[in-house]
């Protein structure tokens, strides 16, 4: 009996001490699960838990499982962005975060707490110009391009459809602002004009004198560049009521199926818009099959750029072995060339080629990921029309 109870004893010893030395690998997401994107985030949001899922049924990390803490910004409330990314940083002390999405909410969490902290951010949705010019000591990366391109990509869009006048209102913040920027100055390039470009607020109720003072301008074409839970759809239900614009566009913030149901598919039925989309690349099918089999859509704004911002993460983490300081550095390894290829959902075959100190080179549901020096990565720019009663590919823009 009493060695019977010795053992008992050292086998729960060794299983307590089991228990203890099990951690979770947290990780943290930055979303606007309130505000003007809050129809938006969730299905991004699944983006990122579908890596982490499969991560973890494939063995997890070998510290341990992989853990998605979350983190609300309001997308454009500076102070709740910065609590929010205060308490993942400080608080739960997470590895690396995805996001945010807003690009202000980007810019607030990064200089105020990831930067400070130490603390790698991969964005899978913040666009703004602006996010290339931080000075970051090379913690804030995307798996998005910039509105620079998109911008661009908008104008060819519009000049290839033969609109050759636009008047163009935007959110007066750094997404609305950057994009507007660099879509007015591409049209003018190829020869478009740009009869009026202004800034309005989030959250007025009547938007009736900028719209006014928008079509007294001339344009026939109206460029909404916000966001489809926020002012974006004011602007375009008062707009469609006032009957003052023949044709309405949009930028990727205005890609939402709240849009629709709020001012009615066919109302807008010859609204186009871009947003940005996958290649056709090989890790794309993969990818789509996992987010069919969770209940998600693999072609909604920004969800797979989310799983390869979290698929991302879980590399860095594993070739950094759990060092915070060692995060950056071996996020660029992964990422880039030469390695031998990782697909989404590879995670068991990247896992033994960390362990035994070979090169991988991820090659994720969006595309390559070669980051330049500031983080940032080429994309694929694709127009959206209204079929069938909601947003839908037409093709890239080229």
């Amino acid at each position: 009996m009493k060695r019977l109870t010795t053992a008992a004893i050292a086998a729960a010893a060794i299983l307590a001490a089991g228990v203890a030395s099990a951690k979770d690998v947290k990780f943290g997401f930055l979303g606007g699960f309130t505000g003007p994107i809050e129809t938006l985030t969730p299905p991004i949001f699944s983006g990122a838990k579908i890596a982490f899922d499969e991560i973890n049924k494939a063995g997890g990390l070998t510290a341990g499982k992989a853990v998605l803490v979350q983190g609300d910004t309001g997308c454009s409330d500076t102070t709740l962005a910065v609590s929010s990314a205060d308490r993942l940083v400080n608080t739960e002390s997470v590895l690396g975060i995805v996001g945010a999405l807003c690009s202000g909410a980007t810019i607030a969490g990064a200089n105020n707490a990831a930067i400070p902290g130490g603390v790698v951010m991969i964005s899978p949705a913040s666009t703004s110009p602006a996010v290339t010019e931080l000075a970051d000591k090379d913690l804030v990366f995307r798996t998005v391009s910039s509105d620079s391109y998109q911008g661009e990509m908008l104008a060819k869009l519009l000049m290839s459809k033969g609109v050759k006048t636009i008047a163009v209102t935007y959110l007066n913040n750094d997404y609305g602002k950057g994009f507007a920027t660099a879509l007015t100055a591409s049209y003018k390039k190829m020869g478009g004009k740009v009869v009026m470009s202004a800034p309005h607020e989030d959250g007025k109720a009547d938007y009736r004198p900028e719209i006014g003072a928008l079509e007294a301008a001339g344009a026939e074409t109206l460029v909404v560049l916000a966001y489809a839970d926020g002012s974006g759809q004011t602007i375009v239900r008062q707009a469609i009521e006032s009957g003052v614009f023949q044709q309405l566009v949009g930028g990727d913030g205005m890609v939402g199926d709240s849009l629709i149901k709020a001012v009615g598919a066919d109302a807008i039925a010859s609204m186009i818009a871009t947003k940005p989309g996958a290649p056709e690349v090989k890790g794309k099918a993969a990818f789509e099959k996992a987010a069919k089999a969770a209940g998600v859509d693999p072609k909604g704004v920004f969800v797979a750029q989310a799983y390869d911002a979290a698929f991302l993460l879980a590399l860095a983490a594993e070739k950094a072995g759990g060092d915070k300081t060692k995060m950056s550095a071996a996020l660029r390894e992964v990422a880039s060339a030469p390695g031998e290829v990782i697909l989404p959902g590879e995670w068991a075959k990247a896992k033994k080629l960390l362990a035994e100190g070979k090169d991988i080179n991820y090659e994720g549901a969006v595309g390559s990921h070669e980051f330049d020096p500031k983080g940032d990565v080429p994309g694929v720019i694709v127009e959206m029309a209204i079929k069938d009663g909601e947003f839908k590919e037409v093709g890239e823009v080229k």
